[in-house]
């Protein structure tokens, strides 16, 4: 059995900071995410690819506005859009790990599930420490009449890597992720309902 003085379950940006700050104060660190990428949902499905495919649609958008829809399609198409996501993720991820191999702490993938107080379990195999912090962060929640389906009905998760940008979208939630999503499918050509 392997032994820490932390486990943090998360590698989402709580997780990820508790753990580089824990190891920057000497403390021998595990940090466990069932993502092979750490970030979490903010840096993998979330806000920043959110942002960076809002920040290209507007993109869009302005340059239509100086010269003519046909321009902007061809300038900023929707490969354009997802490569800059892609790009935006990558680079962070790659901070993330370098800031988290920097420290020394260890990386566990799998879904971790508390024993005791002080013993978790990840895939069979059992981690000790003295402390665990648990910071899992947040996933989309399905409501119960209409699950997600992948195709016609999807969280927030596939809404980020439409290919091709449906001709039209019901954004079920005004909060920050529905209205960016909105706005950027919008910008690329959806006809865009927001529900709130």
């Amino acid at each position: 059995m392997t032994e820490f003085d932390i486990i943090v379950i998360g590698a989402g940006p709580g997780g990820y900071v508790a753990a580089i700050r824990a190891a920057q104060l000497g403390m021998k660190v595990a940090l466990v995410d069932k993502r092979t990428d750490l970030g979490g949902t903010c840096l993998n499905v979330g806000c920043i690819p959110s942002k960076a495919i809002l920040h290209t649609s507007a993109d869009r958008e302005r340059l239509a506005q100086m010269t003519d829809a046909a321009t902007a399609d061809k300038a900023v198409t929707l490969e354009a859009l997802h490569k800059h996501r892609n790009q935006t993720v990558n680079a962070l991820r790659n901070g993330v790990k370098a800031l988290i191999s920097k420290r020394g702490i260890q990386i566990v993938n799998g879904a971790a599930s508390i024993k005791s107080a002080s013993e978790v379990d990840v895939a069979g195999t059992l981690y000790r420490a003295k402390k665990i912090i648990i910071a899992t962060g947040s996933k989309p929640v399905a409501l119960p009449a209409l699950p997600f389906n992948g195709t016609s009905v999807v969280s927030s998760d596939e809404a980020i890597a439409f290919d091709p940008v449906p001709q039209n979208l019901v954004v079920i939630g005004g909060g920050a992720i529905g209205l960016e999503l909105g706005q950027v499918w919008s910008r690329m050509g959806a006809s865009v309902t927001v529900l709130e």
